[in-house]
Formats: C-alpha cells, sequence, structure tokens
C-alpha cells in the first residue's frame, strides 16, 4: 500500500520550510514521492516555493480548495485515485492552515483509497511564537492538529527561551483539555530543534511517530464569522511601500484579524520579491517568478479597510 503523511500546521507556522527538508530525507533514502499542497484559496503560493524540489521521483499537486467541504472531498479523493496508479511509495498532504482532520481520514476511509493507502504519519507544525491572543475558531484547529499528531514540531525557535518553549509546549496541553479531546500530550511527542537544524536521526524519529485518532466534540467553522481569503493578481508596488502597507494591515483591527500576508509581488521593472508576513515576522527576499499575487488570509476580514493599503482586490 501507498504510504499517506499528513503536514499541519496554523497559518504561517512553517509547513512548507519542514516540507521541503522532509522531502529531502526521503528522497535521499530512495522513496519516490508525490507532494499535494491542499490550498485554502485560488492560488497556492506554496506550490510556486516548492519547485525547486520537483523530480523525476518527486511529483507535485494541488487542489484548490475554500468552497466547502464536500467539493473539497470530492476533488481530494478524485487526486488520490489519480495519484494511486502512479506507483509512488508515499504521498505527502500539506493542507492549508485551515483544515477539518476528519476530512482526511473520512476520505482515506472510503473505496477504493483504503485499499490503495495507509496513513502513516501526521507531522503537525506549531509556532512557538504563536500569539497568546487567539480566537476560540484559531484554538479549535490548533486543538485538532495537534490531538492527531503523531509528533509535535516546534518551529521558529531561533530566539526563544526554554521557558517560552516550556508554555508553548503547556499551551498545546491545555487546548485539549479546553476542548475535551481525549489526547494526553507527553512531552516525547515534541520535538523542539530549529527545522534547519533536523537531522537524519530527527527524521528517522518523525517518520516512524505514526498519528493518532483522538476524540473530541466536533464545532464547525462558519464561513460568514470563520476563515477568508482575498486576492490581489499581478500585483506590483514599491519594495518600502508594501513593508509598510503590510505592516499596517497585521496590526490595524479595522482590517479584521489579519494572519497573514503572503505572495510574489513586482516592485521594479525587472525585479520581484516573495513576501511572507505574520504579526511575529515579516520576510520579503529576491526571488525570480512567473506569476505575481498577494494574498491575505484572515477571519472576519473587512475589505473595505484592507482597501486603504492594498486597492480593490481580484477575489
Amino acid at each position: 500500500m501507498i504510504k499517506i503523511d499528513l503536514i499541519t500546521g496554523f497559518l504561517g507556522a512553517g509547513k512548507t520550510t519542514f516540507l521541503k527538508k522532509y522531502a529531502k530525507y526521503l528522497l535521499d533514502k530512495g522513496e519516490r514521492i508525490c507532494i499535494i499542497e491542499n490550498d485554502f484559496g485560488a492560488i497556492n503560493v506554496d506550490m510556486v516555493i516548492l519547485q525547486d524540489i520537483a523530480s523525476d521521483n518527486c511529483n507535485l499537486e494541488m487542489i484548490v480548495g475554500g468552497d466547502g467541504r464536500e467539493a473539497h472531498q470530492r476533488r481530494l479523493k478524485t487526486k488520490l485515485i489519480a495519484m494511486g496508479m502512479n506507483g509512488y511509495d508515499r504521498v505527502i498532504i500539506e493542507p492549508s492552515g485551515i483544515f477539518d482532520l476528519d476530512e482526511f481520514f473520512d476520505v482515506l476511509y472510503e473505496e477504493p483509497l483504503d485499499r490503495w493507502y495507509e496513513i502513516d504519519n501526521v507531522i503537525a507544525i506549531v509556532d512557538s511564537k504563536l500569539e497568546k491572543d487567539i480566537t476560540r475558531e484559531s484554538r479549535y484547529l490548533l486543538m485538532s492538529e495537534a490531538a492527531s499528531a503523531g509528533t509535535i514540531i516546534l518551529s521558529k525557535l531561533e530566539s526563544i527561551s526554554d521557558p517560552d518553549i516550556e508554555f508553548t509546549e503547556q499551551r498545546i496541553k491545555s487546548l485539549m483539555e479546553e476542548f475535551k479531546c481525549s489526547r494526553v500530550i507527553k512531552e516525547e511527542d515534541f520535538i523542539a530543534v530549529p527545522i534547519e537544524c533536523l537531522d537524519d536521526n530527527a527524521f528517522n524519529q518523525i517518520v516512524k511517530s505514526g498519528y493518532n485518532k483522538a476524540s473530541y466534540p466536533k464545532e464547525g467553522i462558519s464561513e460568514k464569522e470563520g476563515f477568508q481569503t482575498i486576492f490581489y493578481f499581478d500585483y506590483s508596488s514599491d519594495a518600502e511601500k508594501l513593508i509598510e502597507n503590510v505592516r499596517n494591515a497585521l496590526k490595524n483591527e479595522e482590517c479584521g484579524k489579519v494572519h497573514r500576508i503572503k505572495g510574489f509581488v513586482q516592485t521594479g521593472a525587472d525585479t520581484k520579491v516573495e513576501i511572507n508576513a505574520t504579526r511575529q515576522e515579516l520576510s520579503v527576499k529576491d526571488v525570480e517568478s512567473d506569476r505575481t499575487v498577494l494574498i491575505i488570509i484572515g477571519e472576519q476580514l473587512n475589505k473595505d479597510a484592507i482597501k486603504k493599503y492594498f486597492g480593490e482586490p481580484s477575489l
């Protein structure tokens, strides 16, 4: 049977950074893999970022989400059926930070996927700098991801102290109690090593970590009050103005609760940058990309307020 892994993590936690390292480890072990990027919106920026690991033994595929659970489940099942016929050793799904774990398990238990695939690992990436004040829906999503994970990897540890790491670990444990989850998180479930420093010993542990099928009362995420995505296609801006606008949109409460702003932006006649920003971090670097798109992800987004910084959205 084909092994299947799921890499979860809240918006901006570092899933794609981890995935590139994990994929290299598997390829070096001689596995033939397929990575399915499963995004919440209509455009997947991470798919572009992963292009440099694509090869004969590493295929990249994409599923578009954000238009309802049933439609998304059909697309996921169809994609997995197609991939099941291509002789891969392992399929890795990297979903958006907005993902219902039950959807993953439900699809894999359906015919014919239950005869072709075996769930191997669920790996949760948790930002060690996660904001203390996040909404109930965000806490619920974080809980569900950690509850199912065989390994919980703490990311963005570069400037974090041991007491801060302990606080983050305790916070994850407390979410199990808050949402009446059956999972009991233990110290050995965490890996607190910077993703860039993960070595073969760490990956040997991760690839054997498995998953947990924890039980907890189900909560829905409303489309109106829940997560939203705003797109700007063919987006261009002066670099300094772009950084200023991104920072202002992230901190301006009138814009709603903006969790992440990412994309590829034209900053000059021959220059483009990749921007990836949360409230805690902002990264801008030169990049070569055929596509220019800016994506804003958050809760209860106010398009009128956001337009003051970025103009009229495409979607």
